[in-house]
């Protein structure tokens, strides 16, 4: 979220009942109402900033309405009932690559294989969906591992000296590297293992404090199908 001449603008909603109305009641009390929610790979959770107008490019509502972003709402909506705000963002205003004003906050709008990414460039900061240097990633397969170190290696070179996330801290730079590192080893492993299993046990030796042990289930899914 970001505050700016006594409005707020928010990065990603949030799709959880529960943080719905601590997001709520944190604007309530410091007196900001949201001006424009921007949704890159959440796009559910539509009970929150009602009226507020969305903004989305063509290929995040298609990821978010008919693609992988509306298959992980249908799984949550399944898995988490009524915790879960499964309603979908009508869009209002689309959204190009490159530079775009929001309310009067200046973004970068970053296309990535699934949606964008958002620079915000007066905090030297970018939005993805996913980092957690620490955390096992979901790697979608050989050409997803290249298409997220490419989107990691533009990070680098734009500059942006933050990273925020919806699933993890704000990481720096190092975390960046960090996490590049990790990429190019899974497919250093992936080359070497025969299966699921020898991937995985390679993984967790390599990387026995990762938390995320489900998120390399899946990866290994996707390098061994």
């Amino acid at each position: 979220m970001v505050e700016k001449a006594g409005q707020a603008i928010v990065m990603e909603p949030p799709c959880f009942r529960s943080s719905i109305a601590a997001v709520e009641e944190y604007l309530k009390g410091a007196a900001l109402p949201v001006a424009g929610v921007v949704a890159a790979y959440h796009m559910a959770g539509a009970s929150f900033g009602k009226g507020a107008r969305v903004y989305v490019t063509r290929a995040a509502e298609e990821y978010g309405h008919s693609g992988g972003g509306r298959a992980l709402i249908d799984n949550f909506t399944q898995a988490f009932g009524e915790d879960f705000d499964g309603s979908i963002y009508t869009v209002t205003d689309y959204l190009k690559a490159g530079k775009a004003v929001v309310s009067g906050v200046e973004l970068e709008i970053i296309p990535t294989a699934e949606a964008f990414d958002i620079g915000i460039p007066e905090m030297g900061a970018v939005y993805t969906h996913m980092l957690g240097h620490d955390c096992h990633s979901i790697v979608p397969g050989p050409q997803g591992a290249k298409a997220m170190i490419a989107q990691l290696e533009g990070c680098l070179e734009r500059g942006f000296t933050m990273v925020l996330t919806s699933h993890y801290a704000p990481e720096d730079q190092g975390y960046v590297e960090e996490k590049l590192a990790y990429l190019r080893q899974l497919e250093g492993m992936a080359r070497e293992c025969k299966d699921r299993e020898s991937f995985k046990r390679m993984a967790g030796e390599r990387y026995p404090d990762y938390q995320g042990e489900n998120n390399l289930d899946m990866t290994a899914g996707f390098f061994f199908p």
